[in-house]
């Protein structure tokens, strides 16, 4: 007889873990170009051309460019809650990067996702990445205290579970511990979306949770429930796709999603033209042209190969 709790249990642990695998998780790799949309912003409300930045060396690779910029940003806005959650996203990044969970094989085989193989984590850099966290949440708490729709405090605080999430799932391995943090940033999602439709970035995360809970099961979706999400795979790509068009901050993650997705759904070229443009805009990230390669590969033994 089949162990219902136990096959609920496996499948949020994959479901997780793949989610893992999308927000935070390639954030990293992205191309990020400044534009005149509604996006992140500082505690003036105006866009922070720092976090811009902040985010376009991170896309490079370059962490530590990356930290420069963000402590001459937290220094002159020590109250701005956004400026902390990027901060642990460029010490989540980096750590991914250096531990290789951003290699597609990884993402393409859900097996890999799950599995218990032990990681050699940085102590120091975890410590620094929950302190970034707290120092995040503890400011956007505060202010959504007395605004419960500030909207980038809610931006923040849906960055940060983003983090949680991710360096639980895949750093540490507990991929059904990091289940709540999915949920609380996908509720900080809705509730920013409520108020402003036109917050672009944060239809990432809708947009992906639509994606993944509409790749499970049908049966399997009774015991996955995020609010607001109705498990459509068509919605949560036409939602990564509106955030690859218009988003601020996290337009270069959205197109990385969906090269993932594309790569998935055995739609190699569509992969292959999203990260020729990313490789094209930042040649200094060299896993994003080791990728684009295998996909070229893929694509000479046949059109119609698994990419999986």
């Amino acid at each position: 007889m089949l162990n219902w709790r136990r096959f609920v249990s496996v499948r949020e642990n994959s479901l997780i873990a793949c989610s893992a695998r999308l927000f935070g998780r390639w954030l990293l790799l992205a191309t990020m170009a400044s534009l005149p949309v509604m996006g992140g912003t500082g505690v003036s409300g105006r866009p922070a051309p720092e976090i811009d930045q902040a985010f376009a060396h991170m896309y490079n690779t370059d962490f530590r460019g990356a930290h420069e910029v963000l402590d001459r940003y937290v220094a002159a806005q020590r109250s701005d809650p956004l400026g902390y959650a990027v901060r642990a996203s460029a010490y989540l990044f980096s750590e991914l990067y250096r531990l290789g969970i951003l290699e597609s094989e990884f993402f393409a085989d859900d097996r890999r996702i799950i599995e218990k193989k032990k990681l050699q984590p940085d102590a120091e850099v975890k410590q620094k990445l929950f302190r970034a966290i707290d120092d995040a949440q503890s400011r956007a708490a505060k202010i959504l205290e007395s605004n419960p729709n500030d909207q980038n405090s809610l931006f923040a605080m849906a960055i940060t579970q983003g983090v949680t999430m991710d360096y639980t799932a895949l750093v540490e391995k507990r991929q059904l511990s990091s289940l709540s943090s999915a949920r609380r940033a996908n509720d900080y999602a809705q509730r920013l979306l409520k108020i402003n439709p036109q917050y672009y970035d944060a239809y990432l995360t809708t947009g992906l949770n639509e994606y993944l809970i509409g790749s499970l099961p049908f049966f399997v979706r009774w015991f996955v429930h995020f609010d607001g999400v109705n498990g459509s795979k068509n919605t949560g790509i036409q939602n990564l796709q509106l955030v690859a068009r218009s988003g601020q901050y996290l337009r270069p993650f959205a197109k990385i999603l969906l090269a993932m997705v594309y790569l998935r759904e055995k739609q190699p070229r569509e992969t292959q033209k999203l990260l020729a443009g990313l490789a094209s805009e930042y040649p200094e990230n060299s896993l994003l042209r080791k990728e684009l390669t295998k996909v070229a590969e893929q694509l000479g033994h046949g059109e119609n190969s698994d990419p999986r």
